[in-house]
């Protein structure tokens, strides 16, 4: 039972940081849920520059352990009227570059939303709205196309590299014991119609939840999108196997 529990949140989508004067609360959006990340207070005013730097600091940190993960899309919101959310953008970009760099390996898709996301119903409203919806699509989009490309040069000039296209191949990949470290799964990529139109979906939710724990980016691919349309030509699934040479390239 309480796996099927966990199955039920569906697959990672993005991460929604809820920005207030004096507090963020960041939110782990999944397909079919959303949970409570973190919650990070701002120890001062917002006038006092120390403090702000600190603050914007610690909501990088606790970013930084989801992106490992794979999930490369931020959507922050804040209040009308307020400037909370391009003030932390500036931030990223004058501190913290690596993260907001458009075409950067480790880098996010940040996207703007006005309202509030600090109280769990404030978050279950906000999820529901149009906006939210098609900030996701054009967030994800383009995290899945930057995925893609990762690919494509992997597929035409990573020596030492393994991709993988079967389920049974992937799953001995990332599922078995890793007893040395000269090759590891690095990224799972698969789309959402794979997922919703295989007949193995408990399979491939275990084989999620798995990646998920070894820390493997996993990233799932809107099929109809150019970059879900490229993995469909590949069968809706690949796993790429670095190895010792090619870790970290990317």
């Amino acid at each position: 039972m309480k796996r099927k529990r966990g199955y039920r949140r569906g697959y990672p989508v993005a991460v929604l940081i809820g920005l207030e004067e004096d507090q963020a609360v960041l939110w782990r959006v999944f397909s079919n849920v959303v949970k409570p990340l973190d919650t990070l207070r701002l120890g001062g005013v917002r006038s006092d520059g120390k403090a702000l730097y600190s603050f914007h600091e610690a909501i990088v940190d606790v970013l930084r352990s989801v992106l490992r993960e794979g999930v490369k899309s931020v959507v922050v919101a804040a209040p009308l009227k307020t400037n909370f959310a391009s003030v932390f953008l500036d931030h990223l970009r004058k501190h913290d570059a690596w993260l907001a760099q458009s075409k950067g390996p480790n880098s996010a898709t940040f996207g703007v939303l006005v309202g509030s996301a600090i109280k769990p119903h404030e978050v279950a409203e906000l999820v529901k709205t149009k906006a939210f919806r098609e900030l996701i699509s054009e967030t994800t989009a383009s995290d899945a196309e930057r995925v893609v490309d990762t690919l494509e040069k992997w597929l035409n000039d990573e020596a030492g590299a393994r991709i993988l296209y079967s389920l049974e191949e992937v799953e001995d990949a990332i599922c078995r014991p890793w007893m040395n470290e000269k090759s590891r799964p690095e990224y799972l990529m698969l789309t959402d119609k794979y997922l919703q139109d295989s007949c193995e979906r408990n399979r491939i939710n275990r084989l999620l939840q798995i990646s998920n724990n070894k820390e493997v980016k996993t990233v799932i691919v809107d099929a109809d999108t150019a970059a879900g349309k490229r993995l469909m030509q590949l069968g809706g699934l690949v796993c790429l196997v670095s190895s010792a040479q090619t870790r970290g390239r990317h």
